[in-house]
């Protein structure tokens, strides 16, 4: 048998670096300081680092998001379908990161929650700006929420011009239009700023891709990525009512909305109706 190996001497071997006095280091890349400092629980209660890392990590997948999704409706807006892909791809499986994130706040029984509860206040994750942009981003325009935002000039200012800019369906419809498909004028300029209009015009523009995918395939791909971002986020509203249900019950929101009753009522939202309706007529 050889002589057993050390730790030390195998790192030594790999020429890995130990000494960061004058490099940067992998905690100062990632500012782990700044982070792994940034939990502070305003109770005794064990559960509330639970509460507060699942939502930390939760603004920080959102983060990503944001960055993907906006990337995504720009490269819509210039036709640069191969990377609109790639990116619509990827904010999909960020989705999934977060679905799959309620599995862990779950664990937490009404008891648990209850003793940590009043450290929360007023705040709720209703008042996240970068869930709002998303939403926005991704076409369901509300007035109503901008408002919890309008104590944060700077804040606002970005949730403004998430509401008030072209979603991600409103430049695919432009570019279907683009592309010499029959959208109605009326989905190809409006006031951003409202609700999206359902529309049997353009159901029957995504039956013409839909009917002939090999005539128009980058646009059928493009309406499986919709697809597939939308799946996703149903299954994360689907995840949240059941999760606060199950750990508030029908208490209301620390937040003032209704709670459960409010997030069932956001399970009936559909952001992008006529790439479902299509499927009945296939």
């Amino acid at each position: 048998m050889g002589c057993p190996v050390s730790p030390e001497s195998v790192v030594h071997q790999e020429g890995a670096q130990l000494d960061f006095s004058r490099s940067m280091s992998y905690g100062d890349y990632l500012q782990l300081d700044a982070i792994l400092n940034a939990q502070h629980p305003q109770s005794a209660a064990h559960d509330e680092m639970l509460f507060i890392v699942q939502h930390q990590t939760s603004e920080l997948w959102m983060k990503l998001m944001l960055h993907e999704l906006q990337a995504a409706i720009r490269c819509v807006a210039a036709d640069e379908m191969s990377m609109a892909f790639k990116l619509l791809a990827r904010v999909s499986r960020i989705m999934e990161q977060l679905v799959q994130a309620w599995t862990v706040l779950a664990t937490m029984t009404p008891p648990e929650y209850s003793a940590m509860r009043p450290s929360l206040a007023s705040s709720s994750g209703f008042q996240s700006y970068q869930y709002r942009c998303i939403e926005f981003g991704l076409g369901n325009k509300n007035p109503a929420m901008l408002q919890p935002h309008a104590h944060r000039p700077d804040l606002l200012a970005r949730v403004q011009a998430a509401f008030e800019a072209p979603s991600l369906y409103d430049e695919t419809l432009r570019l279907m239009a683009r592309r010499g498909l029959p959208v109605p004028a009326s989905h190809v300029e409006r006031d951003w700023t409202q609700p999206y209009p359902a529309s049997e015009a353009v159901e029957q523009a995504w039956l013409v891709v839909y009917r002939d995918p090999e005539q128009h395939w980058d646009l059928y791909q493009l309406g499986e990525k919709l697809t597939d971002l939308e799946d996703a986020f149903r299954l994360w509203r689907f995840r949240h009512v059941t999760t606060v249900e199950r750990v508030i019950g029908f208490k209301r929101g620390t937040g003032g909305t209704g709670g459960v009753s409010y997030l069932r009522k956001m399970l009936d939202v559909v952001l992008f109706p006529e790439l479902w309706r299509l499927r009945t007529e296939l």
